[in-house]
């Protein structure tokens, strides 16, 4: 039997997705092995949640370094010293310098809350709102150098309704996010997507012409 897939999380908030990966992993939904949960902010939730579920655990404070590369050279550092295989950033707020985060490249994954290209950055519920846009969503993407820019996974979308406001929207779309950003891990954890350079996503061996879309708990074409 092949070892789990070992993974390292970073976030910065309140960690309701690195909650779904431990749930999933839990129910034996996720074969995969936590390493290591990180964090920027010293009284993140995800940090509580990752002492709970007995997690190894990092706080760097970013003041203490004279840039942003210098901070992202240490963290990057030690995530490769527990041996992660994958980087899964789950709500992590910073942008990171993109010469430190190039050995990561096809390694590391983002859950963002919009379906992008669309709405890279902040305040995306508010914009697809005052967008008049019919439907919102979630997307996984490979991280690379540009903002939100890389290439995309997989998404799960869901109708604006009417008197969806920025909170509500947000709220039900995270439901949303707590099935997308497993089902993408359990697909990489089992050997069948990959990164392909320098801009696409293969399933199974092939280049994937648009995105996964969720479906219930799972991915399809």
């Amino acid at each position: 039997m092949s070892s789990p897939l070992r993974i390292a999380v970073l976030a910065s908030g309140r960690g309701s997705n690195l909650q779904a990966l431990i749930a999933a992993r839990d129910t034996g939904k996720l074969p995969v092995e936590f390493v290591l949960v990180g964090s920027d902010k010293a009284q993140a939730g995800a940090l509580e949640l990752a002492e709970a579920a007995g997690i190894p655990r990092l706080v760097l404070n970013p003041k203490a370094y004279p840039s942003r590369r210098a901070f992202d050279l240490d963290l990057f550092s030690r995530i490769e010293a527990t041996g992660a295989d994958l980087l899964v950033l789950a709500g992590y707020m910073r942008i990171l310098d993109g010469e430190a985060l190039h050995p990561w490249v096809g390694r590391m994954i983002n859950i963002h809350p919009s379906l992008l290209p669309k709405y890279r950055g902040l305040h995306t519920h508010r914009r697809a709102l005052e967008a008049g846009d019919a439907e919102h969503g979630a997307s996984v993407h490979y991280v690379t150098a540009e903002l939100d820019g890389g290439p995309v996974i997989a998404q799960a979308r869901i109708g604006i309704e009417a008197g969806d406001h920025e909170d509500l929207l947000a709220q039900r779309l995270l439901a949303y996010e707590h099935r997308l950003l497993p089902a993408v891990v359990r697909m990489i954890a089992a050997g069948r997507l990959a990164y392909a350079a320098p801009d696409g996503v293969a399933l199974d061996g092939e280049r994937l012409s648009s995105p996964l879309e969720l479906r219930g708990d799972e991915l399809v074409r």
